[in-house]
């Protein structure tokens, strides 16, 4: 976003190449047959997954209606965070990135009639970009955010900026040159550039930073700083060489310069051996932490070298018919279970490895079928053919996962894991971690072995759709995604009578925050309780001659907050109707990070003139939920709709005493009308006055707000939108 600032006094008045060619490395026309089940669907929620994990100032292109602009204030914007935690680790990122821009790069050119193409690409360029600005010449960001703190913390993302502000914390960043995460991240870059060479303007930048962080890993050969680093307990590297194969095979195709591959071919001493042997591994696969199969099959494509093809051979014989007597065990169904935790992802990234050297290595091999079946069977069981009859992604398919262990599409608005019970959201195209040894499985968000999700899990299984897709075809869904609305009011009042007498009426009021489209905070919220005031005009007084007193105001409490203003009268409403509005011109002393703060309450006494009697409750509309058959008060909080919320003084849930109601409940803010610039889904004189604040620098702007602002649509805001703005309003 840019300012022109020289010009804000006057706005203040006014408020006035070409690939090198190896054979074999790209399959051709997709091959005719009819899978069993829409593959471009399945690739088309899996990439809206990873629009559910994007980091900073969302992309216009973004379809999560349930997400907002987030960690604005991190070292490096952009990335993805990692799994249902709002971490961003580069190892396993770069990974994911890698071999999604493998499945691009192979299949790419056969899966643009399912539509998903550019989907995939623009996806893979938000990543890209992010390790782009993470490179800073001598050395690397490789994380953000800390995970040790991150996991203390059960919320949505779009709020953690907010609660470490309040908190007066940041999120830390962290540097190396560390070979490991290093060597993936120039991977990726380096695979990036292969599959959107002619596609993405900035394919060029990719390699060139690819470059430049393999020579630091390449230089490093340690991962003793990252592994004694907050990355350490959670994606420690157990080896390095095997990225560092991985990056020079690619930065081999993706340049064509031999001294890649004599680098490549200098890693191999030093790469995984069998488990009591100098045999290389084979029983393993492709993972975050072990690129060494991917990097293989790589090499034996790029050198043609029959010992590399056969080497490629044993791990697809290990997972298939058995090699040398040692075979994968397979679940009931087919299933490869590889290894305990997330076996999914394993499963379908040795299906991709299969996949592409059926299609490349082994394309005419006697035991084609035998290879290809396995990688179909692998894909097919996550997608619902297995011996539960369910899908293992996120609304794909029959009986599929829903409470998934992450937070953001959980929705809790306060730090708890079991608060609500159902995930609020649907995280559309995850994979999950998949079934236990014995193939059982239950859908609790508290079993992260086998419900957790990760850009990870969904990487093999990506990069494996992009090949179903190339063979059987497919169309993605056209109405994808259906907005999102709310499960119910995201603002209201709890209220309860704490005290009832003839003389008058005591109230506990909590205003309530439990936004989830997105999870936020808005400013300028206010809340009404309603009262009769028949007996008191009946006696002699006047409405004004109510005593109001108030006996709590806990916005109080937080010292980086506007506190509350709250009415020391009665405001008039209709005939004999009066009310006490309670109004919070700063919406943080009330978000949805936990038990504390999702609610702020007040407590308020109205009392009869003179302390006298003759109070009556029964005929206070506010009191209609709050009250038994007996005109006694209900001993706990409820959540009333007669008493009215606003926004800005405009209704938004609940009805007033005359019928006047607010209909749908609260609006998600994240809107695309032209001059909405406060987000609220209508362009008012409010807008305007947002729009000045912006231009004296007294507040910032979302991107989304930025856009909707920018009426001369030249990417800056300035007197000339304001006055278009001002304009528009006067017609």
């Amino acid at each position: 976003m840019k300012r022109l600032t020289g010009i804000l006094v006057s706005a203040v008045m006014l408020a006035s190449s070409v690939f090198p060619a190896f054979p074999g490395a790209r399959v051709g026309a997709a091959d005719a047959g009819t899978g069993k089940y829409n593959y471009a669907e399945a690739l088309q929620k899996s990439m809206f997954f990873y629009e559910c994990q994007q980091a900073g100032p969302l992309p216009d292109w973004n379809r999560v209606s349930w997400r907002t602009d987030s960690t604005m204030k991190d070292f490096i914007q952009g990335g993805w965070y990692d799994a249902g935690d709002h971490v961003k680790f580069n190892l396993p990122m770069a990974y994911s990135a890698a071999v999604i821009a493998w499945g691009l790069y192979q299949y790419g050119d056969d899966i643009k009639s399912t539509g998903q193409r550019e989907i995939v690409e623009r996806n893979l360029e938000f990543v890209l970009d992010y390790f782009v600005d993470c490179d800073l010449g001598d050395e690397v960001v490789y994380q953000v955010g800390n995970g040790q703190e991150d996991h203390t913390w059960w919320g949505a993302v779009d709020m953690l900026e907010t609660k470490l502000d309040i908190e007066g914390k940041s999120r830390p960043y962290y540097t190396t040159t560390d070979s490991a995460v290093c060597g993936e991240m120039a991977a990726a870059l380096a695979a990036g550039y292969c599959a959107l060479k002619g596609s993405s303007a900035n394919a060029d930048s990719y390699l060139e930073h690819a470059e430049n962080i393999f020579k630091l890993a390449d230089a490093t050969r340690s991962d003793a700083a990252y592994n004694n680093s907050d990355a350490q307990g959670f994606y420690q590297s157990r080896s390095f060489y095997d990225d560092l194969f991985f990056a020079a095979n690619w930065l081999y195709m993706a340049t064509g310069e031999q001294s890649y591959l004599d680098k490549a071919k200098s890693y191999i001493p030093s790469l995984g051996k069998e488990l009591g042997s100098d045999e290389l591994k084979y029983s393993w696969t492709l993972c975050w932490d072990d690129v060494q199969q991917g990097g293989m099959l790589l090499y034996a494509i790029n050198t043609g070298d029959s010992a590399y093809k056969e080497q490629v051979r044993k791990q697809l014989d290990y997972m298939t018919t058995g090699y040398n007597g040692n075979s994968v065990k397979k679940l009931e169904g087919g299933l490869a279970y590889i290894d305990t935790w997330g076996c999914l992802r394993y499963a379908c990234s040795a299906g991709f490895i299969a996949a592409v050297a059926t299609d490349t290595l082994f394309k005419d091999d006697a035991k084609k079928d035998t290879y290809t079946d396995f990688y179909e069977t692998q894909i097919n069981y996550c997608l619902g053919d297995n011996p539960l009859d369910k899908s293992y992604v996120v609304g794909f398919g029959k009986n599929p996962p829903v409470n998934v262990h992450h937070r953001s599409a959980h929705g809790s608005w306060k730090n708890a894991e079991d608060t609500p019970v159902t995930n609020r959201h649907t995280l559309y195209g995850a994979l999950v971690g998949g079934p236990n040894g014995d193939g059982s499985y239950e859908d609790d968000r508290g079993n992260y072995i086998n419900n957790e999700v990760a850009c990870d899990y969904n990487a093999g299984f990506t990069a494996l759709l992009c090949k179903m897709c190339s063979k059987y075809g497919g169309e993605g869904i056209e109405s994808f995604p259906v907005k999102e609305t709310p499960d119910g009011p995201e603002y209201y009042v709890e209220a309860m009578i704490k005290q009832l007498s003839g003389s008058g009426v005591s109230l506990s009021l909590k205003f309530t925050n439990k936004t989830a489209w997105p999870a936020r905070y808005e400013d300028n919220l206010s809340y009404r309780y309603y009262v009769d005031v028949t007996e008191v005009i009946e006696k002699g007084f006047k409405p004004e001659d109510v005593v109001v007193r108030i006996d709590r105001d806990q916005s109080a409490m937080y010292a980086e907050c506007k506190q509350a203003e709250i009415t020391d009268h009665l405001v008039h409403y209709k005939d004999n109707i009066y009310y006490i509005e309670v109004k919070y011109p700063d919406g943080r002393v009330v978000i949805p990070t936990e038990e504390g703060r999702y609610q702020c309450e007040t407590m308020a006494a109205l009392v009869f003139p003179d302390y006298q009697s003759g109070w009556d409750a029964l005929n206070d509309y506010s009191n209609g939920d709050l009250l038994d058959a007996s005109g006694n008060a209900l001993e706990d909080g409820v959540m009333t709709d007669k008493i009215t919320v606003y926004k800005n003084g405009v209704l938004i849930y609940g009805t007033e005493p005359d019928g006047t109601t607010a209909g749908e409940v609260t609006e998600p803010t994240d809107t695309d009308l032209k001059g909405d610039v406060n987000l609220d889904g209508r362009f008012t004189t409010a807008d305007v006055v947002e729009m000045c604040k912006y231009l004296v620098k007294e507040t910032e702007l979302k991107s989304k707000a930025f856009k909707n602002g920018d009426l001369t649509e030249d990417g800056i805001l300035n007197v000339f939108d304001l006055i278009l703005m001002k304009r528009s309003l006067l017609k």
